[in-house]
C-alpha cells in the first residue's frame, strides 16, 4: 500500500520504486555508520577519561587505529553504493521514463492533443520531468532513509536513557509536523508557478511562429511588453513560492535545532543531580551533531518534494489516459469504408450525428460541405486518428476500432490540410511515406506530384535541407511534398483533406491528373471546397451540420433541384467572376 501510495505521489515506475527502495536502504546503513564513527570517538574519550580519573591504563593505539581503518573502509564502500543507487541506477531509469512516456503520446489518440495546450505539454514533458529526476536521485532515497535511521537511532537513544533522548529528539517530530502542515501552501505555489510557466512558453511559441505578422503589423513593441509582462508575473510567483517555502523549512531547521539546547539543559540538569555522568552527555551531544545532519539537507528537499506532486500529477494524468488499442494485424476483405449510425463530439460539443455512406474501393469519394459542416471530422475518423462515440466504421468488414492504429495506419497514405515536414532535404521527407524506398522511386513519386520543376530549382535540388516543417519553401511546394508522400507510400486507401488548397491553378490541374491515374483501383476519400476538385469523383457525400444532407454522383447532384451542391456548385461559378 505504502509502494503504491509512493508510485502515484511521486510518479514512479516499478524499477524506479525499486531503486527508491535501495537508495533509502543504502541511504540508512551510511548513517548508521556515521553513528559508528560517533562511537569511536566516544571510546576514545572515555578512555582518556578513566586514565585520567582511575588511573586505568590508556587503550592500545592500535585498537582504535584499527576502528578508524574500518570506520573508514566502510565509509567509503556505503558511500560508493548510496551514491550509485540514489544517482546511478535513478539517472539510468529516467532515461526509460522519457521514453515510455513519449510511446505513450504516442498511442494517445489525436483528441488528447487537441484538448491540451501544446505548450503545456512540452512543459509536462520537459519540466516536470527534469524536477521529478531531481526529487527521484536527491530526495527521497535520503529523506526515507533519513526517517529509517533516525527510527532506529530514537530507539536505541531511548533504551540508553528515555530522558536525555526525549530531550535531544522531541524537535524532530515537530519540524517535520509543521512542514507536512505547509503543503496545501507549497501545492497552491506550485500550481500557480506552472500556470505562469505554460503561460510564458505559450507567449514565446505565439510569437515565433507569428513572427512575420507580428513584424508587418508592427506589433514587435506591443509583443515585448507582453511577454515582458509575463516574464515579470513567473518570476514574482516563483520568488513568492520559494519565499514561503524558505519561511517553513527554516523555522523547522531551528525548531529541530533547539533539541541541542534542551539536551545540554537536560544533562547538566541530571548531572547536577547525580543520575547520569559526563560521559553519557558528551555521548548524547555526539550524537545529536550526527542525527541531525541528514534531515539537514532533507528539510530543504521536502518543500521540493512537496511542490513537485503537481509535476506528479501531470505526468500521472498522461500515463491514465485511454489508449487506442487494438487488434496488432489488419486483415481486411477489401478495403470499402463503411460509416454506420456514426456519432463524433468533441467533448460535449457534437459534431457528427448519425453519418452512413460508403466509400467503395476503386472508386474517388468526395465529402464536400460547408466549413464546420464534419468533413475533415469524418477524414480522421476513418483512420482512427479519433475514436467514434457512437455507431461504427468498418473498412472491408473489420470495425477499426478493434484494431491497433499503427496496424491499420500501414492501409493508409494520407495528406491533409495542414502539411507537416521535418528539418531534413526534400529526399528524405518523401521517403517517410515508405521506409527503405529506393532514389528512383522517390523521385518517381515526386514527379508525379509534379515536384521536379520547384525541387531542381533549389541549391542542391532533392539533398537541400528544407527548414523546420518545410520553411525553407512556399505552401504549394510543402503541399506537393506531402501528396509524394502519400504517394511513394502506394497504400490502399488514400485521404485528401483539402489536398490542393495551396496549389496554384496550373498546378493542381497538374495534380489532379497524376492523382486520378496514380489512384485508379484505391478507396479514395476527398475533402475539398472547390468544386473542380471533385468533378472527377465517382461519389460525392454533401454533409450539413454534421449529417449527410445529399448523396449521389457529380451529375445527379448538379441536376438536383434546390440541391445544397447544386447551390454550392452555383456559388462558387458565380464568384469566379468576382474582381477587386
Amino acid at each position: 500500500m505504502l509502494g503504491e501510495n509512493l508510485k502515484r505521489k511521486y510518479a514512479l515506475t516499478d524499477k524506479g520504486l525499486s531503486n527508491a527502495r535501495k537508495g533509502a536502504f543504502w541511504t540508512v546503513i551510511v548513517n548508521l555508520i556515521a553513528m559508528f564513527g560517533a562511537g569511536i570517538l566516544y571510546k576514545l574519550m572515555n578512555g582518556f577519561i578513566k586514565t585520567l580519573t582511575d588511573g586505568a591504563a590508556l587503550p592500545s593505539p592500535w585498537l582504535f587505529i584499527g576502528l578508524t581503518a574500518a570506520f573508514a573502509l566502510l565509509s567509503y564502500i556505503t558511500h560508493l553504493e548510496q551514491y550509485r543507487t540514489t544517482y546511478g541506477l535513478v539517472y539510468t531509469e529516467i532515461k526509460k521514463t522519457r521514453i515510455s512516456l513519449a510511446e505513450r503520446l504516442r498511442k494517445l489518440p489525436l483528441g488528447y492533443f487537441g484538448k491540451r495546450d501544446l505548450a503545456d505539454l512540452t512543459e509536462t514533458l520537459m519540466g516536470d520531468v527534469n524536477r521529478l529526476e531531481h526529487v527521484w536521485s536527491h530526495c527521497i532515497g535520503y529523506l526515507y532513509g533519513a526517517y529509517i535511521s533516525t527510527a532506529i537511532i530514537a530507539i536505541a537513544l531511548f533504551i540508553i536513557d528515555w530522558r536525555m533522548a526525549l530531550a535531544c529528539l522531541w524537535g524532530v517530530p515537530v519540524a517535520f509536523l509543521l512542514l507536512f502542515g505547509s503543503r496545501s501552501i507549497a501545492k497552491r505555489h506550485s500550481e500557480k508557478a506552472k500556470h505562469t510557466a505554460v503561460t510564458v512558453s505559450d507567449c514565446i511559441q505565439a510569437g515565433i511562429e507569428n513572427v512575420r505578422e507580428i513584424r508587418s503589423l508592427n506589433r514587435e513593441k506591443a509583443y515585448l511588453d507582453e511577454i515582458g509582462t509575463k516574464i515579470d508575473r513567473h518570476e514574482k510567483t516563483l520568488i513568492g513560492g520559494e519565499l514561503a517555502a524558505g519561511l517553513f523549512v527554516n523555522a523547522a531547521s531551528v525548531i529541530m535545532r533547539l533539541g541541542v539546547a534542551t539536551t545540554i539543559l537536560t544533562g547538566a540538569s541530571l548531572i547536577l543531580s547525580g543520575r547520569i555522568d559526563f560521559m553519557l552527555l558528551f555521548m548524547f551531544l555526539l550524537i545529536i551533531t550526527r542525527i541531525y545532519a541528514p534531515f539537514d539537507q532533507s528539510l530543504a528537499l521536502i518543500a521540493e518534494m512537496l511542490m513537485s506532486q503537481v509535476s506528479a500529477n501531470r505526468l500521472n494524468e498522461i500515463h491514465e489516459m485511454r489508449t487506442a488499442e487494438g487488434a496488432d494485424s489488419f486483415a481486411p476483405s477489401g478495403h470499402d469504408i463503411v460509416f454506420e449510425n456514426v456519432d463524433f463530439a468533441y467533448d460535449d460539443k457534437k459534431v457528427l450525428r448519425g453519418v452512413s455512406f460508403t466509400a467503395k474501393e476503386g472508386e474517388i469519394t468526395a465529402l464536400v460541405g460547408p466549413s464546420g459542416s464534419g468533413k475533415s471530422t469524418c477524414a480522421r475518423l476513418a483512420a482512427r486518428l479519433w475514436d467514434v462515440t457512437g455507431g461504427s466504421i468498418k473498412v472491408g468488414g473489420v470495425d477499426i476500432k478493434t484494431v491497433e492504429p499503427e496496424a491499420l495506419l500501414t492501409d493508409y497514405s494520407m495528406v491533409f490540410q495542414d502539411v507537416m515536414l521535418f528539418d531534413d532535404t526534400v529526399m528524405e521527407n518523401i521517403r517517410l511515406g515508405r521506409r527503405g524506398a529506393s532514389d528512383e522511386d522517390v523521385l518517381a513519386a515526386a514527379r508525379a506530384a509534379n515536384c521536379d520543376g520547384f525541387v531542381n530549382a533549389l541549391p542542391h535540388g532533392y539533398q537541400t535541407p528544407i527548414g523546420e516543417n518545410g520553411a525553407r519553401l512556399s505552401g504549394g511546394e510543402r503541399q506537393r511534398i506531402s501528396i509524394a508522400r502519400a504517394l511513394l507510400k502506394d497504400a490502399p486507401i488514400v485521404l485528401l483533406d483539402e489536398a490542393t488548397a495551396s496549389l496554384d491553378v496550373e498546378n493542381e490541374s497538374e495534380v489532379q491528373g497524376a492523382l486520378s491515374r496514380l489512384l485508379r483501383g484505391k478507396t479514395v476519400l476527398v475533402i475539398a471546397h472547390r468544386m473542380r476538385t471533385v468533378e472527377a469523383a465517382d461519389r460525392i457525400i454533401v454533409l450539413k451540420d454534421g449529417r449527410v444532407a445529399e448523396e449521389g454522383t457529380p451529375l445527379e447532384l448538379r441536376n438536383k433541384e434546390n440541391g445544397l451542391f447544386a447551390r454550392m456548385a452555383e456559388l462558387q461559378s458565380a464568384s469566379a467572376s468576382w474582381k477587386v
